[in-house]
């Protein structure tokens, strides 16, 4: 079964195509990384499927429930049992790591203060950052910071987590420490995960399936090996630079 589905799906800017007539199933309880260079359509393929934009053409379904048509957003991004992690975090400056965590449950739940410590503590463990829970953003390194953005995601239990490019602004070291801790989200809390990436060697080491997007189409889609071995001339050229 597929967790999205797309069909036809195109979306402009000031006249410029970003995404022509995408159709693209994405396997439920797999990490989907989408691998393009920048501009390829990539993040907005991601802004989409989250509702933050809408499609010119096509349907968006979402674990078999339509979620966008041409034009509308029928079910607003609350609803669609979805994390998103930004690039940039997003994390609220003034908050502990922990309050961090908490504020999501406590908009978005109606669940007590002792079951919402529980799950925030499920966290804090699981990341290995329990000995930062009171710490504010800034006082955090990037590699911190990043796993209080995952786990703010997590805690709410979406079905679909959606990362843009998470670990950008990371150096190499970072990279690989959380990239090791994030490998096996899919399994250890039973979601699925569509990661946009331009680095095919994050993606070779991180996804189960990988898709490549060019100037707003798809190329090629298959495993890690499918593609190292791919014999199309734009993949091979890509993940040779």
């Amino acid at each position: 079964m597929s967790i999205v589905s797309l069909r036809q799906i195109s979306k402009s800017f000031s006249h410029a195509t970003v995404l022509n007539k995408i159709d693209l199933d994405l396997t439920k309880g797999a990490f989907t990384a989408i691998l393009g260079s920048s501009g390829s359509g990539k993040t907005t393929l991601l802004r989409l499927i989250a509702g933050l934009e809408k499609p010119d053409t096509g349907t968006i379904h979402i674990n078999g429930r339509l979620v966008s048509n041409e034009n509308r957003i029928l079910v607003p991004p609350a609803q669609r049992e979805t994390g998103f992690i930004f690039q940039d975090l997003a994390l609220w400056p003034h908050l502990t790591v922990y309050e961090n965590i908490a504020l999501g449950l406590r908009i978005k739940t109606d669940r007590q203060e002792a079951d919402i410590a529980a799950a925030i503590g499920k966290m804090l463990e699981f990341f290995g950052i329990a000995e930062h829970q009171h710490k504010y953003p800034g006082q955090l390194s990037g590699g911190q910071q990043q796993l209080v953005a995952i786990a703010r995601s997590l805690v709410l239990e979406p079905k679909l987590l959606l990362m843009d490019e998470p670990l950008a602004n990371l150096d190499v070291k970072l990279k690989a420490k959380i990239r090791r801790q994030i490998k096996n989200l899919t399994r250890q809390f039973s979601v699925s995960i569509i990661y946009v990436t331009h680095d095919h060697h994050e993606a070779f080491n991180l996804a189960d399936e990988i898709v490549v997007i060019d100037s707003g189409s798809v190329i090629e889609r298959g495993t890690p090996e499918d593609i190292k071995n791919s014999q199309n001339t734009f993949v091979r050229e890509f993940i040779e630079v």
